[in-house]
């Protein structure tokens, strides 16, 4: 293990402070920052994406279990801060100062990394939807991020729940999704006003049959009116009444009670 100074020093010495406009919240606990890069399992000569890197605190821990680290940081103050870190750790660290939202990040890897990161909450949702949403089988071989814990029971929301809505079908149709950690608002400087908890996604094989877009649709049009009946939030999509009764589904349900089978059913029937 390198050899570094304590991380609280490093920001002192480069004068950073968490941006509220980035959406930054840091944290300093190593043995906290340690479980996290063990979520994805062994990182010993993998390939990891981070986003959001800050002053580097995670990106150590990544690096100190073996990973090769790519990350992409808006902040240009992190920046020489990350370049100390890759000097600890020669060849191993990749610095791509901008924004996540617009940087091609599969062009970044010969393989398929593993996505690691304590995402910023401004832009954490839509760029877990992007990655969701690209084609299957996906560009990375796994996604641990962290979310404000109230996202986090979304995306991982079983049926018939209050979390469950458009974010859990979109990661549960083709994916695995798990809470791996909660994590206490104070670990956090300056601690945010909610907490937090880390989501483990492992892609799985893509239903045949489905079009993501017919899904997409489908999601869209029974969550944007979830207290109503699916016979009249869904009909406003052409055919999804007829699909509806041919499957066996009740019009009169409500889209909480559709298990995500269900809309993969129904998208199907519709794809075809």
């Amino acid at each position: 293990m390198t050899d570094l100074p304590p991380l609280r020093d490093v920001i002192q010495r480069y004068g950073l402070s968490a941006s509220k406009a980035l959406g930054q919240n840091f944290l300093f606990d190593g043995q906290l920052l340690a479980r996290i890069a063990r979520v994805p399992g062994d990182l010993e000569g993998a390939e990891v994406f981070e986003v959001g890197p800050g002053p580097g605190g995670l990106t150590r821990a990544l690096l100190e279990a073996g990973a090769s680290v790519a990350a992409v940081e808006r902040d240009r103050r992190c920046i020489p801060a990350l370049a100390e870190l890759g000097e600890a750790f020669p060849g191993k660290l990749r610095v791509i100062e901008g924004d996540a939202l617009a940087v091609d990040a599969p062009a970044l890897f010969a393989g398929k990394p593993h996505v690691v990161a304590n995402l910023p909450y401004n832009v954490g949702t839509a760029l877990l939807v992007g990655w969701l949403s690209a084609a299957w089988e996906p560009w990375w071989a796994s996604l641990t991020l962290m979310f404000q814990k109230e996202v986090a029971e979304r995306i991982v929301a079983a049926v018939d729940t209050d979390a469950y809505g458009r974010l859990a079908v979109l990661a549960q149709w083709r994916s695995t999704a798990k809470i791996a950690m909660t994590v206490h608002r104070s670990a956090f400087t300056p601690p945010p006003k909610v907490m937090s908890a880390v989501v483990h996604i492992v892609p799985a094989a893509e239903p045949e049959g489905v079009k993501f877009k017919t899904l997409e649709a489908l999601t869209a049009a029974a969550f944007g009116q979830r207290r109503k009946m699916l016979r009249q939030s869904l009909k406003g999509v052409p055919g999804a009444l007829a699909a509806m009764e041919r499957l066996g589904i009740d019009s009169s349900r409500r889209a909480e009670t559709v298990s995500v089978a269900e809309f993969v059913a129904l998208a199907r029937a519709l794809s075809a």
